[in-house]
């Protein structure tokens, strides 16, 4: 697929707080974080950004239930926090007794509600690890084997794998089998991204997955057939701003947006040609 020209990318809000997470919601609209504890909401029609929560440290990856509850990955405060649409803001996973989260770093669920979290450790520390928090609560570490700087993640649309952005030695993405909050099986390596830094990835209706890279500032495709080509590249460093993580959203899913940690704004692009795989929202009001 040909370099998508940088002409068709946008900015689709300005003045957030070095944004390092997006993700859709199921009422359609758009949400980011920002290093200072703000939770922002966007409405992607009149592109109006709302400040609703503050959870009081640096906000990196989230996800949503059918509630459009958002959960939270603050890192610098070494948990995952539950932000109710009106603003409520409460501690949801800490880790376990034995190991607590220390740099968590971005959330998936799956269909039955389980939540899995990336805890990415420290640099090059080889101290990383993935928890599974259950929709009751209950939190457990699902794989340590994959532990130099774990990063966005993502369940794949048919429930069967954790797709994971491994940062360091090397930077790939890797996928393991899970069912019901375990993982069942041994890793794979999906692609291997040398001199990258991955960080965010989501899936396309095609089976294939851009992945957001903080360094170079690029967006990558895994193609269907798993080949690796560059989506759109950013030498300027501006429209492309350190991009950490990429989510589709608009009318049929057919909107990328991207969250630009080392600028202000949000980017969007509605001219990719590709379409968004439906995310997984479950309903967890009950547990």
């Amino acid at each position: 697929m040909p370099l998508i020209n940088l002409k068709h990318a946008e900015m689709f809000v300005e003045g957030l707080d070095h944004p390092e997470g997006v993700a859709l919601g199921p009422d359609g609209k758009i949400y980011a974080g920002g290093e200072a504890g703000q939770v922002y909401r966007i409405d992607y029609g009149e592109r109006q950004v709302e400040e609703y929560a503050n959870t009081g440290g640096l906000n990196l990856g989230m996800a949503l239930d059918a509630d459009a509850n958002l959960y939270i990955c603050t890192a610098d405060r070494g948990a995952v926090y539950k932000v109710t649409p009106v603003g409520e803001v409460s501690q949801y996973s800490a880790g376990t007794e034995e190991r607590p989260l220390t740099t968590p770093n971005f959330p998936a669920f799956d269909a039955q509600g389980n939540l899995y979290v990336t805890n990415s450790g420290s640099w090059y520390g080889n101290d990383g690890c993935t928890f599974c928090v259950a929709p009751d609560g209950t939190t457990s570490v699902v794989d340590t084997e994959n532990s130099q700087f774990p990063n966005g993640c993502a369940v794949s649309p048919d429930g069967q794998y954790l797709y994971v952005a491994m940062s360091l030695s090397p930077p790939q993405i890797i996928r393991f089998p899970i069912d019901d909050g375990r993982k069942v099986g041994p890793t794979e390596t999906v692609v291997e991204l040398p001199r990258i830094v991955p960080d965010g990835l989501t899936f396309c209706a095609d089976g294939g997955f851009p992945i957001s890279c903080y360094r170079p500032d690029t967006v990558l495709r895994v193609l269907p057939s798993g080949d690796l080509t560059i989506l759109m590249d950013d030498y300027e460093g501006t429209i492309l701003g350190a991009p950490t993580n990429v989510c589709f959203g608009g009318p049929d899913l057919a909107v990328m947006f991207w969250a630009n940690l080392g600028r202000w704004h949000l980017g969007m692009n509605a001219h990719t040609g590709l379409k968004g795989a439906p995310l997984f929202y479950p309903d967890i009001s009950a547990d």
